[in-house]
């Protein structure tokens, strides 16, 4: 075993979650836990934002019409919350063991404005603007979707370790769990693919303005929405706004909308107990029969068997 399964596995031993079949909460705000005996064949989820690295086992998740492997050893940053889908896969019949964070905007935007600062920025800027520029005059910026996986370096991993190591301790978890964090998300805006969370923090671009439209669409889901108000709420044209949007999510706004109302009312009919017309409702559906048309297109199950 890895020195991360290790230490994740002694985290799952010294807090009676090795039945844990999903994610649990640790002391550390935003901080997650995660641990699957089996794994899964390839379905649907709704991932949200944050970095994620593995310690055991591996997952295949697919976006559109592409695909991001990665396993033990591996992370991935993922800029805005993406309903997709995901297969895992266990190895050695040991479960499959992973960590992930949220990344606080406040702490995203108060390390950017560091890294931005002297000497670093002409260098940073030159190489974070690259995979976007789609011609020299800059008219027009190409945008990567917001899912990457990359190899843990060995900063990063020496500090997911470190991270590790004081979730054994609930003292220490509370006192030095936050400044390690820091650091992890000061290591990933240096890794290969940090430019995925720099353009959050940048407030006029495309990037950031449609991870301003996916928050909203995350909490008013319910909500009757219009896509000409989705553009206008970030200041872009209709065709403009569509365009950025498929180029992060691979999904039109309403394909995008539709699987998260879905994820939520799956969430609630398994979690909650909702009915599935209860569920429809609080979801933002009219018709119990179109959403249950829909709930089965999509998991390939029926409402009913989530209950």
């Amino acid at each position: 075993m890895s020195k991360l399964a290790l230490l994740m596995q002694s985290y799952a031993d010294r807090k009676n979650l090795n039945q844990l079949d999903g994610v649990a909460k640790t002391l550390v705000e935003g901080v997650y836990f995660y641990r699957s005996p089996v794994g899964n064949s390839r379905q649907p989820f709704l991932y949200q934002s944050g970095i994620v690295a593995m310690g055991q086992g591996h997952k295949k998740i697919y976006l559109g019409g592409k695909s991001v492997t990665y396993g033990a050893g591996d992370y991935v940053v993922v800029g805005v919350p993406m309903p997709l889908e995901c297969e895992a896969y266990t190895q050695d019949d040991k479960p499959i063991l992973g960590l992930s964070i949220d990344v606080d905007a406040q702490l995203l935007h108060t390390l950017v404005n560091q890294l931005t600062e002297g000497a670093f920025s002409q260098r940073q800027s030159s190489d974070l603007a690259a995979p976007y520029l789609a011609n020299k005059d800059h008219r027009e910026k190409k945008l990567n979707l917001g899912l990457q996986s990359e190899s843990l370096n060995e900063e990063l991993d020496d500090a997911l370790a470190r991270l590790l190591k004081v979730l054994l301790c609930d003292r220490d978890a509370k006192v030095l769990g936050e400044g390690i964090v820091k650091e992890i998300v000061y290591r990933t805006l240096l890794g290969r693919h940090g430019h995925i969370l720099f353009d959050l923090a940048q407030h006029d671009g495309h990037y950031a303005r449609i991870a301003k439209v996916l928050n909203h669409l995350h909490l008013a889901y319910a909500d009757e929405i219009r896509v000409e108000d989705l553009a206008q709420q970030v200041h872009m044209s209709l065709s403009g706004f569509h365009r950025a949007f498929r180029e992060v999510t691979s999904e039109t706004p309403l394909q995008y909308l539709k699987k998260i109302r879905l994820s939520k009312a799956k969430d609630l009919i398994n979690l909650e107990g909702k009915r599935a017309s209860e569920a429809a409702t609080l979801v933002g559906y009219a018709s119990p029969t179109q959403f249950s048309r829909e709930f089965k297109r999509y998991f390939n199950s029926t409402p009913r068997s989530f209950a």
